[in-house]
């Protein structure tokens, strides 16, 4: 397939090519809704049932909006929003409660999003109701309007109502929220004819509606008045400039009713109908298998895959599919397909589309996005390494030039990556793709804001790892997605979760034979029950951890479980098993070569053995810790070694010893301080 854009039908192509951005349209107008503004803005200042049984609200006043998708719900709730800005000065929070593609957003999902856009971070794995919580409690202080978009269900809307009476929930939904008190709502219908011939005008011109006004009546008569199915013949209309707007009422007449869809949603069925059959071939099927786009995001490279045709020709397509209104622009080079029309377009690639040809689109999406996510992360590697060598073996089109653009790339398409991943996996069907898709973004992620950053991002994509795993048998990846799991509740205070996981990764790595895995997990067991301050199982599982260890001859890892139970003995006040344990660590990093860790070693020795009141041995072993710092070239380490040389000597009634140490460590914290400062050319001569 060339370079050119996918014919889209119709004789005048190049006009329906163009940008979303620069044709006629009704972007940044609103139209018509000034009773139901009006309403809305009544319905604030109406005393509610608190107000009337003379208590005070305990909760924010919701609005509700309801109607079908393609009514002009979200608007008139944009709209309303805006002009409501100088009475909620803390600004306006939006968050869609449902997915184009109709999946209903998580609880912690929604919450997480409020949070980013406060600037609150908020821990990976945390529960819903902390999260939530969290939000209720960041509102609390604040006069903000809560606009949630697409709500499909009370449950949704409850868990993130702020306890605040001075901010404002503007609900949009296609029904009442039962169980929500206090709610009316308002229920949107078809837009008056003259609203409706305005918004036509904008992508006619005056002058087409002027000389035939009355098939203007016609087609938001056969629209219904719904802005969506108008925007729609719209569209069509303005990529047809020598086609009278009469020509289009007797199209749109012309058209059958689909009798499977409810009388109300029709009117739009027969207005993507008109729009669908003028595209070529090439473009209907472009569009059918944009419902393969996760969560009904796509750009140029998605559509590129889907269709199997070049990048350009993909994004001049998506280009003129913007013009026609069958898609929207939600960023430079990202577009999404509206969720009115979603369902009309499933129908249309079951019935058009054969299950193999859609198999190998989805699989051809997943291919391509694993390119893109690999190419962005070896941008961040050196110019020699391997992977960085690799990217000149990649077509231009999936190559980045800096590792910036590539990291603006990821943050901007964070959220389709993170759909893609999760429908890969929930689909079942391309297992493969999907676990190379999940490694290849944590890759990413890591790579470009860093573990600790990337946390929230890289916990649920390790709990997708695990279902696959846990899907497909795989005992060593369970293993590995069991152990970054439970390293992140560790981090975030979940000990307890995280213990379990940990003895969970635990049978997994003994299911798969896997040494570093068994090893690993006990020795993360022992760390849980150390955190939870249970010094005897600690203790336990080091030593398991410590056998296996031996028997493989892992001396480094033995080396550092020596320590670790060193640390548990000592923090339970069995000092004798401490100074062995740290002891043979000792031994086991001289044995290593290890001059810096060898030193740590021994001042914990020399640490245990003053807590065991015997101070003069302690003296005794800390300057031989000094000593092998010293030779280590650690300016800190011998720093804090001299410190608490001080110590010990301040214990042993020698403070002139003690100042001299303590000198010492201020010389050699202040030489290492200099060899950071910038050098003047004068100084260095």
């Amino acid at each position: 397939m060339t370079d050119q854009a996918l014919d889209l039908g119709g004789p005048d192509r190049a006009e329906a090519a163009r940008p979303c951005a620069t044709r006629p349209g009704s972007a940044g107008r609103f139209f018509g809704r000034q009773r139901e503004l009006k309403a809305l803005r009544a319905d604030i200042e109406r005393a509610g049932l608190n107000t009337l049984a003379g208590r005070k609200a305990p909760r924010a006043r919701v609005l509700l909006i309801a109607g079908r998708p393609g009514s002009g719900r979200t608007a008139l709730a944009e709209e309303l929003a805006r002009q409501l800005t100088e009475d909620y000065p803390d600004g306006v929070l939006r968050v869609r409660l449902t997915e184009p593609g109709g999946r209903p957003v998580l609880p912690d999902e929604a919450a997480r999003v409020l949070l980013d856009r406060l600037g609150i971070p908020a821990p990976p794995g945390a529960a819903d109701d902390d999260l939530t919580a969290m939000v209720r409690e960041a509102l609390a202080g604040r006069r903000a309007v809560l606009l949630l978009d697409d709500a499909a269900d009370s449950e949704q809307v409850d868990a993130l109502l702020p306890d605040n009476p001075d901010c404002l929930v503007v609900a949009v939904s296609r029904g009442p929220l039962t169980g929500i008190p206090d709610v009316r709502p308002c229920t949107l219908g078809g837009m008056d004819a003259k609203a409706a011939i305005e918004l036509l005008t904008t992508f006619t011109g005056s002058v087409r509606i002027t000389v035939d006004p009355q098939a203007a009546e016609a087609i938001a008569e056969e629209c219904g008045g719904e802005p969506f199915a108008l925007a729609l013949v719209g569209g069509w209309l303005a990529a047809r400039p020598n086609t009278s707007v009469d020509d289009a009422a007797k199209q749109l007449r012309g058209l059958p009713d689909d009798d499977e869809q409810p009388m109300g949603a029709r009117p739009l069925a027969r207005a993507f109908r008109l729009v669908y059959e003028s595209l070529s071939q090439s473009a209907a099927r472009i569009l059918r298998l944009l419902t393969l786009a996760p969560a009904g995001l796509a750009d140029a490279h998605t559509a590129s895959a889907l269709a199997g045709c070049s990048v350009s020709a993909a994004g001049a397509t998506l280009e003129g599919f913007a013009a026609l209104g069958l898609v929207r622009r939600t960023g430079d080079d990202c577009f999404e397909v509206p969720g009115a029309l979603l369902p009309l377009l499933r129908v249309l690639l079951e019935a058009e589309d054969r299950p193999a040809e859609v198999q190998l689109a989805r699989a051809r999406m997943l291919e391509r996005t694993v390119r893109r996510l690999q190419s962005c992360r070896a941008i961040t590697e050196p110019e020699g390494a391997e992977a960085h060598k690799k990217l000149s073996g990649l077509p231009r089109a999936l190559r980045f030039s800096t590792p910036q653009s590539a990291a603006e790339w990821l943050g901007s398409h964070q959220g389709m990556l993170l759909a893609s991943a999760r429908l890969a996996v929930e689909d079942g069907e391309l297992d493969t793709l999907a676990r190379r898709l999940v490694s290849a973004l944590v890759r990413a992620l890591a790579a470009h804001r860093g573990a600790e950053a990337a946390a929230p991002e890289l916990y649920g994509l390790h709990q997708l790892v695990l279902d696959v795993a846990e899907r497909r048998s795989l005992h060593r990846e369970q293993a590995a997605a069991l152990l970054n799991l439970a390293d992140l509740d560790a981090q975030t205070g979940r000990i307890e979760d995280a213990l379990a996981r940990y003895r969970a990764a635990l049978d997994a790595g003994r299911a798969a034979n896997d040494p570093y895995a068994i090893g690993r997990a006990m020795e993360s067991v022992g760390g849980a029950y150390q955190e939870l301050g249970d010094w005897q199982r600690a203790g336990d599982w080091y030593g398991r951890a410590l056998a296996q260890r031996q028997a493989r001859g892992e001396r480094a890892d033995e080396a550092r479980l020596y320590g670790r139970l060193g640390t548990v003995h000592t923090y339970a006040g069995r000092y004798g098993e401490a100074l062995r344990s740290w002891r043979a660590a000792v031994a086991g990093y001289r044995r290593l070569g290890d001059l810096p860790s060898q030193a740590r070693a021994l001042s914990e020795v020399a640490r245990v053995q003053e807590y065991a009141g015997r101070p003069e041995e302690s003296l005794h072993t800390c300057r031989d810790a000094v000593e092998w710092a010293r030779r280590a070239g650690d300016a800190r380490l011998q720093a804090a070694l001299q410190l608490r040389l001080a110590d010990t000597l301040d214990r042993l009634g020698d403070p002139v010893a003690a100042r001299l140490h303590r000198a010492v460590a201020e010389r050699l914290l202040g030489e290492e301080a200099s060899t950071y400062e910038i050098r003047s050319p004068s100084d260095q001569d």
